[in-house]
């Protein structure tokens, strides 16, 4: 039986094989790391910032200057898109580094991993939007956190009394995925 289906199995140059296709999905993928840090007695208390605009997050986390000054008014995740090649774990570490000035080596737990086809909120005409996620969790001291670059700020912030709407980049959608947050309406 030879079947219709386009399997999510890239390949390039073309290996010549219908099982593979070349193209991107219509609506684009991403492919991120999320780094959870939270209270060692609290798991819902966790480090999230607004970012600093000004920060050279194209560099960082992926963001052109205009959405980096959209998604500073919220708190978001330290997260980044993978690097082209990079495995989402050297992906998590990055972060630990160059966004929160943390070591390398501190202990994360393996990821969760969650993936959603929707539309972006903010491009409604992208859809199917694909995106893949590894959230890396870890436990984080008050005293651990210093001035970063990155960041106007970093707070543990419990996400109990957080709202949606005081999120950046869909990030509540990732605290949901990893039940942080209860499912949205």
């Amino acid at each position: 039986m030879t079947t219709d289906r386009a399997f999510c199995r890239f390949a390039y140059p073309p290996s010549g094989t219908s099982l593979s296709i070349t193209e991107m999905p219509k609506g684009g993928m991403c492919l991120s790391a999320f780094v959870i840090l939270h209270d060692p007695s609290d798991a819902h208390r966790i480090l999230l910032g607004h970012l600093d605009p000004q920060a050279p997050w194209d560099h960082i986390g992926a963001l052109d200057a205009r959405r980096a000054e959209i998604h500073s008014k919220g708190w978001m995740i330290p997260s980044s898109h993978l690097i082209f090649g990079e495995a989402p774990e050297a992906a998590a570490r990055r972060i630990l580094v160059e966004q929160l000035g943390l070591r390398r080596d501190r202990t994360l737990e393996p990821p969760q991993i969650f993936s959603e086809v929707a539309t972006p909120r903010r491009f409604p005409d992208l859809a199917h939007h694909w995106d893949i996620g590894f959230v890396y969790t870890g436990p984080l001291s008050e005293p651990e956190l210093g001035p970063t670059p990155a960041w106007k700020d970093l707070a543990l912030v419990d996400t109990r009394t957080l709202k949606r709407e005081e999120m950046a980049r869909s990030h509540d959608d990732v605290l949901e995925a990893v039940g942080l947050i209860r499912p949205s309406a």
